[in-house]
């Protein structure tokens, strides 16, 4: 009887501490669990914050009513994080740029045209805006104006080299260089009524890069959510305003 209950309470103690160490286990698999949830959704929270800071200072002085119009509808819809920001100290721009060249994108940002170099990476990187919103300002940009793109990478400094007029049909502006480049794309003329039958182009190259990222809330970078518009599709579709 004696041997009986030792066994029965040596179960038991046994039972206890497999139990106790399930639990453990659960409880820090689920510790883990929702600290990489909040992770994500800090960093989510913090590429929303980006985007809705930086395009919530834009000088809509010389935008359409139209363009503003979406611009603050678009601002109550979630945004994607930003894959870079372009500045240009000469029109007072400061702007994130997202993935996509799609209408939303366009209404809310200016957007990364698919085809060309990623911000960061060797080569010529294409980035598309309205002509009646973000991008109006380059009516007043000229050769030896700076540009500046912060990526998740570095800070490229870009120095204006031309600017001109093309076809809708002309996308060879896109093509890749040998050396890095930056190409900027919206409708022209840029008060034209209706559509409009041509683009303006800017085409700036590199002249200085020094090392940079953006942190997010834990101190990590953000990550890019893609989707794929096709380049030639922006040059090709005429302006709708």
């Amino acid at each position: 009887m004696k041997a009986t209950s030792q066994r029965l309470l040596l179960f038991t103690e046994r039972a206890s501490w497999a139990f106790g160490l399930a639990g453990l286990v659960w409880w820090t698999t689920f510790q883990v669990g929702v600290a990489t949830s909040t992770k994500q959704d800090l960093e989510r929270f913090a590429a929303s914050r980006l985007v809705a800071q930086e395009v919530g200072t834009a000088d809509l002085s010389l935008w359409s009513p139209q363009r503003i119009a979406a611009w603050r509808k678009a601002l109550l819809e979630p945004a994607g994080a930003a894959l870079a920001v372009l500045r240009i100290p000469k029109i007072r721009l400061e702007v994130p740029v997202l993935d996509g060249t799609d209408d939303r994108t366009l209404d809310r940002a200016v957007g990364y045209i698919e085809g060309t170099a990623q911000p960061g990476t060797v080569g010529n990187l294409g980035i598309a805006g309205h002509r009646d919103g973000f991008f109006r300002g380059l009516k007043d940009i000229a050769a030896g104006d700076v540009i500046e793109v912060d990526s998740r990478q570095r800070t490229d400094v870009y120095r204006v080299e031309r600017t001109w007029v093309v076809d809708p049909e002309e996308v060879s502006v896109l093509d890749p260089t040998s050396t890095p480049a930056l190409t900027l794309v919206t409708c022209y003329p840029f008060y034209f009524i209706g559509a409009a039958p041509h683009r303006f182009i800017v085409r700036a190259v590199l002249v200085a890069d020094r090392p940079v990222s953006v942190p997010t809330a834990l101190g990590g970078v953000l990550n890019p959510q893609v989707q794929t518009i096709a380049w030639s599709h922006l040059l090709v579709v005429p302006h709708r305003n």
